[in-house]
């Protein structure tokens, strides 16, 4: 488990921070099945695999597209058409399409994040000129909300709780 560092600079911390809720996000979806990964336990069609597509979508577009940068997020259009596009497992995706997805975002968001300054402008979705640190901050936060939406779909799926990997203890 990624430790946010008491002592390390801006990006650093931002960084440790964002992957430290991308590794609870990971962790919670551990030693489920397709159909558990899938399975609607809230009202909405909010499911645990969908959130990890979202997730996936989301730092294309804010670390990738916002900077100009190659992206495979859900496109707008879709998007305009379908606002929970980004939510949506279809039949035909598999459960190691979407985590694969979501692993190349993530390595797409991290080369960005190491390339670019905390004070590199880019154009948000909406037109906005938005700095890489704030884009580091809207993501930790969209990351950890969602975390917690992971959080309670697990809990309820099967009864497992907790919000980080269990380290061993030292042998003593």
């Amino acid at each position: 488990m990624t430790l946010v560092p008491y002592t390390a600079g801006e990006k650093p911390s931002l960084v440790a921070s964002l992957q430290r809720h991308r590794e609870a996000v990971l962790w919670k979806l551990e030693g489920l099945d397709d159909e558990q990964l899938r399975r609607r336990v809230v009202g909405s069609e909010t499911t645990l695999l969908g959130t990890v597509k979202h997730l996936a979508s989301t730092e294309y577009g804010w670390f990738c597209s916002t900077f100009g940068r190659p992206s495979d997020e859900i496109p707008s259009a879709v998007l305009d058409e379908d606002p929970q596009a980004d939510w949506r497992i279809h039949p035909w995706e598999t459960t190691e399409g979407v985590l694969a997805y979501y692993e190349r975002a993530r390595a797409a968001a991290d080369e960005a994040i190491r390339e670019l300054k905390t004070t590199e402008r880019g154009t948000a979705w909406h037109g906005a000129t938005v700095t890489l640190r704030w884009v580091l901050i809207h993501m930790i936060e969209e990351t950890a909300r969602h975390a917690g939406h992971v959080d309670v779909l697990r809990e309820l799926v099967d009864g497992r709780t907790g919000d980080h990997r269990e380290e061993p203890s030292p042998a003593g």
